[in-house]
């Protein structure tokens, strides 16, 4: 796992469900943060695709199932954006 993705997913994750000490891990989903309601989810997938200048297509989205998944998805987007460069 990139450290700059989980250092920027971190930063993420913890202003978006407001939970300063919040550590992430691959296999932490929606059901094991309080605040991660669908609403939040929302949010927080904006603010990545804010803070990594990416955009998530539907299908990417749908595979997504927990934080792991979203660092893969998040760093093969950053990969092409730097194969494209």
């Amino acid at each position: 796992m990139e450290n700059k993705t989980l250092d920027g997913l971190t930063e993420i994750f913890r202003k978006v469900f407001a939970e300063p000490g919040l550590v992430l891990t691959e296999r932490m989903s929606s059901r094991d943060v309080e605040k991660w309601d669908s609403l939040a989810h929302l949010i927080m997938i904006k603010e990545v695709e804010t803070y990594f200048h990416i955009s998530f297509k539907i299908r990417e989205l749908a595979s997504i199932q927990n934080v792991g998944d979203l660092i893969c998805v998040v760093d093969s987007k950053l990969k092409d954006q730097s194969n494209n460069h």
